[in-house]
């Protein structure tokens, strides 16, 4: 009997988080599935990212959030682009 796991994509959460001393933001991200823990492609896991910062740039309310987000998808879209 031939078993077979059908592997859904890479899921990956992102968050804002600032720093009281710097003042400054960041995006930071967390693996929701360890399942791809041997094996990780490099833009597999940018375009998890970038998917995750499009989700979260639809529930972000504050200013500064958006625009830390829209950043971090320009850098990861120029990542992308310097991969290909």
């Amino acid at each position: 009997m031939n078993i077979a796991y059908a592997e859904a994509p890479l899921n990956v959460v992102a968050k804002t988080c600032s720093y009281k001393e710097k003042k400054s933001r960041k995006v930071t991200y967390s693996f929701i599935d360890a399942y791809h823990s041997l094996s990780l492609d490099k833009k597999d896991i940018i375009l998890a990212e970038l998917e995750a910062c499009h989700r979260l740039s639809n529930y972000a309310t504050d200013e500064a959030d958006k625009n830390t987000i829209e950043e971090e998808i320009s850098q990861l879209k120029t990542a992308l682009d310097l991969m290909s």
